[in-house]
């Protein structure tokens, strides 16, 4: 089982960025897939996840209206287009897999397989 992000780097504010997540060793279907970060001295947070049998998505609210997750199926990948990035947004995010049977929010513990993570930095 193989999840690998890329897309991070240094963007000044205002900025953006487009994360992507590519799966493999698992069946992709019938997961959904999710965003966390971590940032220094804080806590990991959810962003985002996305069905991929359906599509449906959720989004923390700190993120709504900025951020879009999106899913290629055909190529196992899903997406995060970050807009108006704010330094705040600094972390090393991650990328994981849930069971599309039981996601909901963000927990932890629900999640089977997680990425390395990528940095994000953005520059005030």
């Amino acid at each position: 089982v193989q999840l690998v992000e890329s897309g991070g780097g240094l963007v000044q504010a205002g900025g953006s960025l487009r994360l992507s997540c590519a799966a493999s060793g698992f069946s992709f279907d019938d997961y959904a897939i999710g965003w966390f970060r971590l940032a220094p001295g804080k806590e990991r947070e959810g962003v985002s996840w996305i069905s991929s049998s359906d599509h449906r998505t959720n989004y923390t609210d700190s993120v709504k209206g900025r951020f879009t997750i999106s899913i290629d199926n055909t190529r196992n990948t899903v997406y995060l287009q970050m807009n108006s990035l704010e330094p705040e947004d600094t972390a090393v995010y991650s990328c994981a897999a849930v069971e599309d049977s039981v996601v909901g929010g963000f927990k932890e513990y629900e999640y089977d397989y997680w990425g390395q993570g990528t940095q994000v930095t953005v520059s005030s």
